[in-house]
C-alpha cells in the first residue's frame, strides 16, 4: 500500500488570498523559498480542494503522462491493422 496523505495543519487565507505553505509541508516537498508552484482545482465533486505540486514534480507527472499517452496511441494504431 501506498503512503498515505499528511496533514499538515491548517493556515489563514489573508486578504489578498495569499497562504502560508507550512514548514514542515514544504520541508517534505522539498519546496524553497523562489520556487513556483502549482495549484490544481480538485476533482469535479470536490469543487472547493485544491493540489499544490512543486512546479519541476508537476512538470515530471507531464512528461510521463505524455510517454503513457504515446505507448497508448502506438498500441492503439497496432491493434487497429
Amino acid at each position: 500500500m501506498g503512503d498515505l496523505p499528511k496533514f499538515f495543519g491548517k493556515v489563514p487565507v489573508g486578504t489578498k488570498g495569499q497562504i502560508v505553505i507550512p514548514a514542515e509541508a514544504r520541508k517534505a516537498m522539498n519546496i524553497k523559498p523562489g520556487d513556483s508552484v502549482i495549484i490544481i482545482s480538485g476533482p469535479p465533486h470536490h469543487k472547493r480542494a485544491i493540489s499544490i505540486f512543486p512546479e519541476e514534480e508537476f512538470n515530471k507527472f507531464l512528461k510521463f503522462l505524455d510517454r503513457m499517452t504515446t505507448i497508448k496511441n502506438k498500441f492503439s494504431k497496432e491493434s487497429k491493422k
